[in-house]
């Protein structure tokens, strides 16, 4: 499902390409026309910016599949390894069709990823067989996400003040804005193969055109486009901006994983959802069971926030902070570089 996209060149991202980002989260599928209308600006220019954002890595759509309505359990997993064998590890983990935010922290010594697993069988064989069984692991420790409080479609979204909130309502696809209480139950309908072929597609390329998506299911178009539609008003489907954080100024990214005492974990939660540097926010199972994704300037920005706001969170009882130091995939696309020499390991593919 993942494709390649090479790491990102530098780009200056002006106000026109930064509205043509908002409006992208708000609906990735909508028509440039439309957008353009929105900010302004001519079809094509909004076409353009696309191509160039996309093209150097700093944003590109993909469709993604609800975990919570398909059943899926989501984990944040985190491997120590020997610092030989980090890097091969975790591009190992990045092929994986289940992986997503697969990063190297702590200097490079430490890979965290996030797993999308279906039932125990799945969890039982990455967490329990693969990866113990991966050459130079050292430890693995596994989090279960119980609820997430901020994040996916929202991610950015609700960060940004790039559109007005009168842009923002024209850009409603028609399904209502995103919002994670409406995710709903999991269904009990099972995907059928051109649905697994569609979301694949997408996955790849959240903007594939009806021809594109039917060439990629062996359906007509007036079938790709009806069931695109159907998945998305059942909640199945939604779209995500996969930007890079650099790209939009914020370059240092840390994941704060904290303590918090039952009674106050809403309260915690919510407070960290209305942080500007909060990406995502989610309850876990573990010691640590709240962990949040910030997204700040640089390191001085960061000290800045952990000693305002995060120790305002009076009731969070401890705080362990780890920085990003290499992003090998974000939501399905695998950031392509120059392999490092050397190194062992690989197995968790």
């Amino acid at each position: 499902m993942e494709t390649s996209t090479p790491v990102r060149s530098a780009v200056v991202l002006d106000d026109i390409d930064r509205a043509v980002i908002h409006a992208l989260e708000i609906d990735g599928r909508a028509p440039f026309a439309r957008i353009a209308g929105v900010v302004g600006v001519s079809e094509q220019t909004v076409a353009r910016r696309y191509r160039r954002l996309r093209g150097s890595g700093v944003a590109r759509v993909v469709g993604l599949a609800n975990p919570r309505r398909l059943g899926l359990t989501t984990w944040v997993v985190r491997i120590r390894s020997t610092p030989d064998a980090a890097f091969a590890i975790a591009e190992a983990l990045a092929r994986r069709p289940d992986t997503s935010w697969v990063e190297l922290t702590s200097g490079g010594t430490e890979i965290s990823c996030v797993a999308r697993l279906r039932g125990t069988a799945d969890a039982d064989h990455l967490l329990r067989h693969t990866l113990p069984r991966t050459p130079k692991v050292v430890d693995i420790t596994a989090q279960c996400v119980l609820h997430i409080a901020h994040g996916g479609p929202l991610s950015w979204r609700e960060k940004a003040a790039w559109l007005t909130p009168d842009q923002v309502a024209a850009l409603d696809p028609g399904y209502g804005l995103w919002n994670l209480a409406d995710d709903g139950e999991p269904t009990t309908v099972e995907p059928t193969e051109a649905d697994v072929r569609l979301l694949a597609q997408l996955g790849r390329d959240g903007r594939s055109g009806y021809a594109e998506l039917a060439s990629a299911t062996g359906q007509s178009e007036s079938w790709a486009r009806r069931r695109l539609d159907e998945l998305r008003r059942e909640r199945l489907l939604f779209f995500e901006l996969d930007a890079d954080p650099a790209a939009l100024g914020h370059r240092t990214t840390a994941a704060l994983r904290m303590s918090v005492p039952p009674t106050h974990l809403a309260e915690v939660l919510a407070e960290l959802s209305l942080h500007p540097e909060v990406v995502f926010a989610a309850a876990t199972t573990g010691a640590t069971n709240v962990i949040a994704v910030a997204c700040l300037r640089d390191e001085a920005e960061l000290y800045r926030y952990l000693t305002t706001r995060i120790a305002a969170l009076t009731r969070v009882t401890s705080v362990e902070t780890t920085t990003v130091f290499r992003l090998l995939k974000r939501e399905g696309a695998i950031l392509t570089a120059p392999r490092r020499p050397g190194g062992g390991g690989g197995a968790a593919g």
